[in-house]
């Protein structure tokens, strides 16, 4: 499957040429742009972890009760909790009440806390690709980058960060470029000798 015309007749990647506005916003706005900064990525590593088995979708109707049941997703604060917290977590309808989950979000972060996460995740960023893909088939799960980010983390001590989990985290922080070729999307372009290039 290629691009397809959303709502606005606009071309872009299939899952994002959606009726749903929120998703769409996500598209056009979010995934695939390059982001950095410790908070950041662990928002995103924690949520990447939170839709394992899920849709993203309910991740992003989500994202705000998670901002605010997890601390605005600061590593130290969410380091602090304890049994009391994971208990109100668990209780929480407006999350995802996962005990496993919640247990590796707050274990997690006392680990992403003393390290510097920003530095770590993005050493695994491949080279960019000379063009972009053409369909959602050539769009890989598992790359040899993503396998190693995992094996990495996973020595560190994280949890709930397997290689698929770590190729969906790369694609969603501008890691890789994974809009397809025509999507309206502009993103990073070898070719272009910028950054942000022509699609």
């Amino acid at each position: 499957m290629t691009v397809l015309p959303g709502p606005d007749g606009k071309l872009r990647c299939p899952w994002g040429a959606t009726e749903d506005d929120l998703y769409r916003e996500y598209h056009d706005t979010e995934w695939g742009r390059e982001l950095h900064g410790r908070d950041a990525l662990y928002e995103r590593l924690c949520l990447e972890a939170f839709q394992s088995g899920l849709s993203w979708i309910t991740i992003l109707r989500k994202r705000d009760n998670f901002r605010r049941a997890f601390a605005g997703f600061d590593p130290e604060k969410v380091a602090a909790f304890g049994p009391a917290d994971v208990e109100r977590l668990m209780a929480d309808a407006s999350i995802v009440r996962n005990r496993a989950k919640i247990e590796a979000a707050i274990g997690n972060a006392r680990i992403v806390s003393e390290m510097d996460l920003d530095a770590v995740l993005w050493s695994f960023a491949p080279t960019p690709r000379p063009q972009r893909l053409v369909s959602v088939s050539d769009v890989p799960a598992v790359t040899e980058e993503s396998k190693a980010m995992a094996k990495e983390l996973k020595r560190r001590g994280l949890r709930f960060f397997g290689p698929t989990t770590a190729y969906a985290l790369m694609q969603a922080t501008g890691m890789v470029n994974d809009h397809l070729s025509g999507c309206l999307v502009t993103t990073p372009n070898t070719d272009s000798g910028s950054r942000y290039g022509p699609p």
